[in-house]
């Protein structure tokens, strides 16, 4: 079951991004789980090099609409790179990473942090007043130590890599992830 549902939001994710430049591509929009509440990160890749990545943390719409949508921003409005051009179609690759509801971590300092996340595992949303960054669980790929990853976070969320306070809410989610 669940590789079919993969099966099934890669090709809904290609669709959408498909008709934008007026070209049909066939997706199963049927399945009834898909008009259910559900958050989920479309990743665009070219070969090993990221080409765009948007998504939702939480699930505050259907999972439909959801999928669309962040397609299609990771194509066309990812503030990292220009808009998706029709001849990169053949050559771009979906990824489609479904998320669990986040877990709040409860912890006293860095360290305690830090040993709660599960490298390999677990995607981590840090927040502090009004800065937020998020990683999926595929970047302990690239930064597979916990305290290179959450530095990297931290950087993403617009603090210095060795910022901390106590009022930093850190949360982590799993995902089940589908690549074409």
């Amino acid at each position: 079951m669940s590789e079919e549902r993969g099966r099934i939001m890669l090709a809904i994710a290609r669709a959408a991004i498909c008709s934008r430049f007026g070209k049909l591509f066939t997706c199963d929009e049927s399945a009834p789980w898909l008009y259910e509440p559900g958050a989920c990160f479309v990743t665009l890749t070219t070969g090993e090099e990221l080409r765009g990545c948007i998504g939702s943390l939480e699930a505050y719409r259907p999972l439909l609409q959801d999928l669309k949508l962040n397609a299609l921003a990771a194509a066309f409005r990812d503030p990292r790179f220009p808009p998706l051009g029709e001849g990169e179609l053949e050559s771009v690759r979906v990824e489609v990473s479904l998320l669990s509801p986040l877990v709040p971590l409860v912890f006293r300092d860095e360290a305690e942090a830090l040993a709660q996340l599960r490298p390999g595992i677990d995607g981590a949303l840090l927040e502090f007043q009004r800065n937020r960054g998020t990683f999926l669980p595929q970047v302990w790929e690239q930064l597979p130590l916990p305290e290179q990853f959450f530095s990297h976070l931290k950087m993403k969320a617009g603090l210095s890599p060795t910022f901390w306070d106590e009022d930093v809410h850190l949360y982590r989610y799993s995902v089940d992830k589908y690549r074409e």
